[in-house]
């Protein structure tokens, strides 16, 4: 056999190869790569920024196309709660994703995360993944490119009992004093004063508030003052009962004042103690409401930092048994001029590109190409025709399948038939590979 016939197979037998690797090494029903979106957020429950990464990864499977984001944090910075909320508040996250090609329009990932019992500026969980769906309804190429993302906090219904928090803020003489459990004080303590004019000041979010302290003998009267204004008229009584009577024993836990339904945000309240006689401090109750939207302004605002790049997926055949393979963008094909007796001099009439070896800057990344296919197998069917282009986008790949070459050094040249024909192999087991990328002979791998 000469040995221009002995390159053709050659070269055959590398495309078969490449083909029957991608098969064995594809997981069912997900694209081998992802693609890593970085963000910065600010403002509402982000503060003067939060970054976050999402890992976002493609899936196709019983005719469904499914977009996964993995998120995580980056940086020590981390959402903050903006207030005491009981257990049930929700931290939600939602991104976009432009799809174009065969299927035009947007994915939506959504996730959220329960959080437990919060006070002001605890961290906030992140959900583990956000996800959205569509069904197949036609083959072809799909391009998925991810792009904006939103974040919002959703605070729970209910109250939270505020005690000795630095959030509470005391002016004049206060004392701390643990107490006995029979009094049956909140948390078995409370704040005391006997200063005229000394004041205990909180700054809550919320839709209510509500001052608790004792009922006891002797003790003076208290203006409550709401976002800046005196809302008791008459002032509070905690030396009388609930008739209006002279106390005559102790009753912990009362609740002395109460505001009115406020609208959800940012307020204050503040008790002054109006007379040289004792007063007490147990606790603040806030109150939170049923929110049935996000608050606007806890939502943070979002920014990519980076080009987080694209991936095509081409769905093609029955979709309940659709497995992923890789077809060959560019399968070269030779035709001799010469006899097998001389040494061929022509070139192929597929597409063969050899790098620049001096080329500039050249760190534009392939395109994924992802496919379904019916029978779970692959093959590879040269182009037979002109050259096919390939377009170059930026993509992160996540897993680079097993056997490809991505060295970023430039090739070795050879002289001669069998240098072309060398080439052309390594075009063909090339041709399966999941990520094709363009080398610059002046780096180290892929930016």
């Amino acid at each position: 056999m000469d040995r221009w016939r002995k390159v053709l197979i050659a070269a055959s037998a590398g495309m078969v190869a490449s083909a029957a690797f991608v098969a064995t090494s594809s997981i069912p029903g997900q694209a081998a790569a992802s693609l890593v979106a970085k963000y910065r957020c600010t403002g509402g429950i982000a503060g003067a920024s939060v970054d976050l990464e999402a890992r976002v990864t493609p899936q196709v499977e019983a005719g469904t196309m499914n977009i996964r984001w993995d998120m995580s944090y980056k940086s020590l910075q981390k959402f903050g709660s903006p207030g005491f909320f009981p257990e049930g508040s929700s931290l939600d996250l939602e991104g976009v994703v432009d799809i174009s090609g065969a299927w035009i329009g947007q994915l939506r990932p959504r996730g959220g995360k329960e959080q437990g019992e919060l006070l002001p500026g605890n961290y906030l969980e992140l959900p583990e993944g956000l996800s959205d769906s569509a069904s197949l309804t036609r083959t072809g190429t799909i391009r998925f490119k991810p792009t904006t993302l939103t974040v919002r906090f959703t605070p729970a219904e209910g109250e939270v009992k505020v005690n000795n928090n630095r959030k509470i803020t005391y002016t004049g003489s206060w004392a701390h004093e643990y107490t006995a459990p029979e009094y049956s004080d909140f948390l078995n303590d409370v704040q005391k004063t006997s200063e005229k004019d000394a004041t205990a000041k909180l700054e809550f979010i919320g839709t209510k508030v509500a001052y608790i302290g004792r009922r006891a003998p002797g003790l003076g009267p208290i203006r409550v003052i709401l976002d800046g204004q005196t809302v008791t008229d008459p002032l509070v009584e905690p030396g009388l009962d609930r008739s209006g009577n002279a106390m005559t024993g102790t009753e912990s836990q009362e609740v002395l004042w109460e505001s009115p339904q406020l609208d959800y945000g940012r307020h204050t309240i503040e008790i002054v103690n109006t007379e040289a006689k004792d007063a007490y401090v147990d606790a603040f109750q806030v109150i939170t409401g049923d929110i049935p939207e996000p608050p606007t302004h806890n939502q943070a605002t979002c920014t990519l930092q980076n080009d987080p790049g694209e991936i095509d997926v081409t769905v093609s055949g029955p979709s309940g048994t659709q497995t992923p393979t890789v077809t060959p963008t560019v399968t070269p094909t030779v035709t001799p001029t010469r006899s097998p007796t001389t040494s061929p001099t022509s070139t192929p009439t597929g597409t063969q590109t050899t790098p620049n070896n001096n080329s500039g800057n050249d760190n534009g990344l392939g395109r994924v190409i992802v496919v379904p296919n019916a029978t779970g197998t692959s093959s590879a069917t040269p182009k037979a025709t002109g050259p096919t282009a390939t377009k170059y986008y930026r993509a992160q790949v996540a897993n680079t399948p097993k056997g490809g070459v991505d060295t970023g050094e430039a090739p070795e040249r050879e002289d001669g038939p069998y240098g072309l024909m060398a080439a052309l192999v390594i075009g063909g087991a090339g041709g399966g590979l999941l990520l094709r990328r363009r080398r610059a002979a002046h780096s180290g791998g892929a930016h």
